[in-house]
């Protein structure tokens, strides 16, 4: 029972580990904050051997040193301190900045999702959003996570342009900034592959309603910004039931490298939306963020508040409400 990540860490250190997050996804963990650790009653209806799988550990553990082996084929220093870290999701929460409690960030990518950090398990089971372990020790992550965002502004390139274009994004963000916000009446529901949350069903399906011979193409791509950003607005409801409104979101993923979309966030979400600097270089940030903890050149993770640079911040204007 070893991911990607898991075994990196084996044949980096030849330990046999696993962070909370990655054990929490594999549903075979008991979550509790007392307990934190594999659950006996899971593995006993599954037939799973608890000697199968690797030693939980926090993110900000280490899971040993480097061997001489992989120091050589890495071209580092043996016994360098190699950190337990953590997922691509709770390591771009502590990446995106927001890293207080009840702080949301919003990851806009292929995928997307809003969360934010909580000190308890919070659910809302109908809506599909619930909370796993986070890179931070003493949190959980509650998220909500929406199947596609980006993956819709892709289909959309690949229908209309069947030759690869240079900078077709920036291309995307002027035909949408060009045409009036609410896209003439167009509206598009980004569910071309199922959805997560807030609609736990992977049969639905998305498309553009509305359409007519008025509309341009401008209007199709701002009314997937507007689209994907609706959805968001219906997941951010659920998760702020679980929590608490947030005035300002961070934004971070390819999609925040858009100024368009994060107007459009702003306008729909109608909370301030702060452009995260590299946005999609979140993850990185964030397992640098941890790794800073783990060996004491920060001594807890709301430094990073300090650490990660606002771009820009994009305010709700009320006449596109």
């Amino acid at each position: 029972f070893l991911d990607s990540k898991d075994y990196l860490l084996y044949k980096c250190t030849g330990n046999f580990v696993t962070s909370r997050d990655h054990a929490n996804i594999t549903w075979l963990m008991d979550t509790r904050t007392e307990r934190l650790c594999w659950s006996d009653s899971i593995l006993k209806k599954y037939g799973i051997h608890r000697e199968k799988l690797p030693e939980i550990k926090k993110s900000t553990e280490l899971a040993g040193k480097l061997t001489a082996e992989a120091a050589e084929d890495l071209g580092l220093s043996e016994g360098t301190p190699v950190v337990v870290g953590a997922g691509d999701i709770t390591s771009a929460a502590i990446g995106s900045g927001a890293v207080a409690e009840n702080q949301i960030h919003a990851y806009v990518g292929t995928s997307s999702w809003v969360a934010c950090h909580t000190p308890h398990r919070k659910k809302d089971l109908r809506h599909y959003v619930g909370s796993i372990c986070s890179a931070n020790p003493d949190m959980y992550l509650c998220v909500a996570e929406q199947e596609t965002a980006g993956a819709c502004l892709d289909w959309v390139k690949a229908q209309m342009f069947k030759e690869k274009v240079k900078e077709v994004y920036e291309l995307f963000d002027r035909m949408a900034a060009d045409v009036e916000p609410g896209s003439r009446g167009l509206i598009f529901t980004p569910w071309l592959f199922g959805e997560r949350a807030p609609l736990d069903d992977p049969t639905v399906r998305g498309g553009f309603h509305n359409l007519s011979l008025d509309h341009l193409s401008g209007h199709l791509v701002r009314a997937v910004l507007e689209g994907v950003a609706f959805n968001m607005k219906w997941a951010l409801y659920c998760v702020e039931k679980l929590t608490q409104r947030a005035d300002a979101i961070n934004i971070i993923g390819g999609g925040a490298l858009s100024s368009t979309w994060c107007q459009i966030f702003a306008d729909v979400l109608n909370r301030r939306i702060k452009q995260v600097q590299d946005p999609k270089e979140a993850g990185a940030k964030g397992a640098a963020i941890i790794a800073a903890v783990a060996l004491g050149y920060i001594k807890q993770f709301e430094e990073a508040e300090k650490l990660v640079r606002i771009d820009k911040v994009f305010e709700p204007n009320p006449k596109n409400a």
